[in-house]
């Protein structure tokens, strides 16, 4: 029955098309992943170089993400999402025609890796927004759960792999045509997309519909500022997004940018090894994902949210000193499997805990807090890695943030927060109690006969 349930968003002609190409498009990222790394190795760059074309991507990203969420709050979401990866097509495309001829420079790659960034930033909102649109609430669950298990398979573990495959087989040049034509196939199912109604103009989107339209009415740094002052009030949410926002300074750029001389180094190891140990470390996450969407909320539902994410870091405090193959594959298992469970908790938790009028800002919010240091992570792991023992950096990470775990847990009041607020997993809620007034504004203190909702 568990796996009846992850499969009814499936029943929904939309939906098939949707997932089918965001399928596409994050097996392709996915290859990109690799293709990217091996492209500035054969350009005779290092870890300062990598680091140079990962941060173009991750500020891309950063720069653009708030103003990607405001864009799928006011424009059609489906028009957001082909033009997105339309543009990922033309630029992979042109990528990949300068490395077959020869022409391509460190400089395209980190051209290329911005406009990427930007269009992901554009791209993750408006799939978020477009969803409640064409799946009835009670598929979502479903839905976000499938999402968190395709995608560690696909982008961190089968993407990496056939990357791997074809750099070691061919060239970087060749593993980058294959991240073009798998962008030129998501760009042809999107467009099978069918037009939306606007929101309310069915009866199942009607709320959501009467707060989106007086939203059009107010500023855009009302808009912000109302988002803003909601996560600043609600301490599980912002000591959540500041342990997140630690983690990926910590850990991005040492996993992004030194894993792969670790693997030159340490292993002896080519792209290939590369490849597949990121497939491990997917197909944790995946399997982690799929596991806890089976099975009810877990009672002290933030608690195991912070320790999984805290303990799952652990291991990789020795990576910088492994020089076994299983150990190391050891490692990026549990934390890929620790990070799909804090994960799934996550997502669930924005859709019960976050009023639904909210939820579109507080997600663009969670977007940029999280990855907000993410191009200063990617920056700095290079210059580090030429400073620093690669070891003394991993044991660094891997210590910092189970230590801002147990900060987050202890200051945010999490244990007493989740018995103060139990999450009924028999409810398909999404919000809904979050009515009053002082709640709408994101002032007042909880309500604690509001289950499920601050």
């Amino acid at each position: 029955m568990r796996s009846l349930r992850a499969l009814r968003p499936f029943a929904h002609r939309e939906y098939r098309v949707l997932i089918a190409a965001l399928a596409i498009s994050i097996f392709g990222s996915g290859m990109w992943a690799v293709a990217m790394v091996y492209e500035v190795i054969h350009l005779g760059g290092g870890p300062l170089e990598l680091s140079l074309v990962a941060a173009a991507g991750s500020v891309g990203l950063v720069a653009f993400v708030l103003a990607g969420g405001i864009a799928a709050d006011r424009f059609p979401q489906r028009l957001l999402i082909i033009a997105v990866e339309g543009a990922n097509l033309a630029v992979i495309a042109g990528i990949s025609g300068l490395a077959m001829l020869g022409w391509l420079q460190l400089w395209h790659l980190a051209l290329g890796a911005f406009v990427l960034g930007v269009g992901a930033a554009f791209f993750f909102p408006a799939y978020s927004a477009i969803l409640p649109r064409i799946l009835p609430p009670e598929d979502l669950l479903a839905a976000n759960g499938m999402e968190g298990t395709m995608r560690p398979i696909l982008q961190q573990a089968a993407g990496p792999a056939v990357a791997g495959i074809l750099v070691a087989a061919l060239s970087p040049a060749h593993a980058v045509t294959g991240v073009a034509v798998c962008h030129l196939l998501a760009f042809s199912t999107l467009n099978l997309l069918h037009r939306q109604p606007r929101p309310g103009s069915d009866g199942r989107a009607g709320s959501a519909g009467s707060g989106a339209g007086e939203r059009a009415t107010t500023s855009l740094l009302h808009d912000l500022r109302e988002g803003v002052s909601y996560t600043v009030r609600t301490p599980w949410l912002l000591w959540t997004l500041l342990w997140a926002c630690i983690s990926v300074l910590f850990l991005i750029g040492p996993i992004e940018v030194l894993l792969p001389f670790v693997v030159r180094d340490q292993l002896g190891g080519d792209s290939r090894m590369f490849g597949f140990l990121l497939a491990i470390m997917g197909v944790g996450g995946a399997a982690a994902s799929l596991a806890t969407a089976s099975f009810p909320l877990p009672r002290r539902y933030l608690s195991v949210m912070m320790v999984s994410w805290g303990a799952g870091s652990l291991p990789l405090a020795a990576v910088g000193v492994m020089d076994s193959f299983w150990a190391l594959a050891a490692a990026l298992f549990i934390f890929g499997a620790t990070g799909g469970v804090g994960m799934v908790i996550w997502g669930t938790l924005l859709q019960r805990r976050v009023p639904p009028h909210l939820l579109g800002r507080v997600s663009s919010l969670d977007f940029f807090v999280s990855l907000a240091l993410m191009p200063v992570s990617m920056a700095l792991a290079g210059p580090a890695a030429e400073a620093l023992p690669v070891g003394l950096i991993f044991l660094v990470a891997g210590t910092v943030c189970p230590v801002m775990a147990v900060i987050a847990l202890a200051v945010a009041r999490m244990p007493a927060d989740e018995l103060a607020h139990p999450l009924d997993d028999g409810r398909e809620a999404f919000g809904a109690d979050a009515t009053s007034p002082a709640e709408a504004s994101g002032s007042g203190q909880p309500d604690p006969k509001q289950r499920g909702v601050i």
